[in-house]
């Protein structure tokens, strides 16, 4: 297997592939200002195995599809859809999130967890636009510093992995220099990351490494998980992932 193969497998059997709660994509849905009992079209992009799309469709009427790069994210998603009944709502499409097969102004709200980064947050927020409808809403989550300073190690860390990581602020002014008009933000509350992302982690090491014979490739890919969770445990004062909804202008 490839690296990129063995973090699918090691991520595919988790509820979610990163920080996040139901409370929280809630909360979200509850700044935009859409009557969510009329039949709305929403792209959920980046949707990973699809607990917030599950979510979202309890909570909505109208039509998901849930978009996502690899079919074992998806398929463990059309299972808990078939299971919850909640296929006459939920459609998934396996599609990369830059090469969309969207029409222009094609829905009424954008939904994007913890994903956005694999294109960039400015790239994501500018070619999204395209296939929402004018008064129509984006919802992101995207990692955000909680602090406009810390320190150097934390810094150097997320600069490596993810350049365009910043504070809310600079994150609202480039979706209001894009034509957004933001209507809400707030950051993930903490066991957010540690009880439904990190414990559920830690939990999959053992189980994973013997599954892959303590592979020198699969080693480090849980080391990798290691080093985050101790960063997060040092320093989860001065980051997060912030939630950014915005309404097209």
């Amino acid at each position: 297997m490839t690296e990129l193969e063995l973090i699918v497998d090691f991520h595919k059997d988790a509820e979610r592939q990163g920080p996040g709660s139901s409370f929280e994509t809630k909360k979200a849905l509850n700044f935009i200002n859409i009557n969510k009992d009329h039949k709305l079209k929403i792209a959920d992009i980046g949707c990973g195995s699809g607990a917030q799309t599950i979510t979202l469709a309890q909570n909505i009427e109208g039509q998901i599809t849930a978009v996502d790069l690899f079919p074992e994210f998806l398929g463990k998603l059309n299972s808990e859809t078939k299971k919850l009944g909640l296929q006459d709502k939920i459609t998934t499409l396996k599609k990369s999130m830059e090469d969309l097969p969207f029409d222009n102004e094609e829905f009424d709200i954008i939904w994007s967890e913890g994903a956005i980064y694999n294109m960039g947050f400015e790239a994501g927020i500018k070619k999204w636009k395209d296939y929402l409808k004018t008064g129509g809403y984006i919802a992101v989550s995207e990692i955000t510093w909680t602090t406009n300073s810390r320190p150097g190690e934390i810094e150097e860390y997320w600069n490596k992995d993810y350049p365009e990581i910043d504070t809310a602020s600079n994150k609202i002014k480039i979706l209001e220099e894009n034509g957004y008009s933001p209507v809400g933000y707030f950051i993930l509350m903490q066991n957010s990351w540690i009880d439904n992302y990190y414990k559920p982690i830690e939990k999959r090491f053992s189980a994973f490494l013997e599954k892959h014979n303590n592979s020198e490739m699969a080693r480090n890919i849980v080391e990798r998980e290691k080093e985050e969770i101790r960063k997060y445990q040092k320093y989860k004062d001065y980051y997060s992932y912030g939630f950014y909804i915005a309404k097209k202008i």
